[in-house]
């Protein structure tokens, strides 16, 4: 590919006129965001299409992260949880696929635009709060979360993970189905992003 290669736009939109950003005229960023807007309003499918993804995800567990998820998703719905934590249950292991490493980090890029920052936060830490069941089977501090002792969402991760992570790796649990949940992600991710109606509580 070379510098002179065109952009790809939404159908009958047309392309920009510059090869180099700095070269940009306010039509051309005009252009740009009704593109983008066009492609954020199928962020769900999306979203949606990355969950199926992880059907033919990591191996080695009794169920394949999608069912991990869809049980997680299924024990926050059952507890009452709101339509945030249920929908961050659902894709808080969407990362997995492409960032094993930091998928907790992944995850909550993913839903922070749209909820509260309370669930952002226990999205993003998740990760870190389940080495909890395990650090210590590999040498390391299974206590690495106690770190966040006087965070205010502390004991709200700790209960996600206790709750609905660590516990929804069971073939016998009767989980729902994707489509259960799929009215839940489309209203979390239909929502305008870093709206302070949502973004902003506490």
């Amino acid at each position: 590919m070379n510098d002179e290669s065109t952009a790809t736009a939404a159908p009958g939109a047309g392309v920009v006129s510059f090869v180099r950003m700095e070269d940009g005229t306010q039509e051309d960023y005009e252009l740009l965001e009704r593109c983008e807007r066009a492609y954020v309003r199928e962020l769900p499918d999306r979203v949606l299409g990355a969950l199926q993804k992880l059907d033919q995800s990591l191996q080695g567990y009794a169920l394949s992260r999608l069912q991990h998820s869809l049980q997680a998703a299924t024990r926050a719905l059952r507890d009452g949880a709101d339509d945030e934590l249920i929908v961050a249950a659902l894709i808080h292991d969407v990362g997995d696929d492409l960032s094993p490493y930091n998928h907790a980090e992944v995850a909550a890029a993913v839903i922070r635009p749209y909820v509260r920052r309370e669930v952002a936060w226990i999205v993003e830490q998740h990760g870190l709060f389940q080495t909890y069941y395990y650090a210590h089977h590999y040498g390391r501090d299974r206590n690495a979360r106690e770190q966040f002792r006087d965070h205010p969402w502390y004991q709200a991760c700790k209960d996600f993970c206790a709750n609905w992570d660590q516990c929804s790796f069971d073939p016998g649990y009767a989980s729902l189905p994707l489509s259960t949940f799929e009215p839940h992600l489309r209203e979390v991710f239909s929502r305008p992003a870093h709206d302070p109606h949502y973004v902003d509580r506490t």
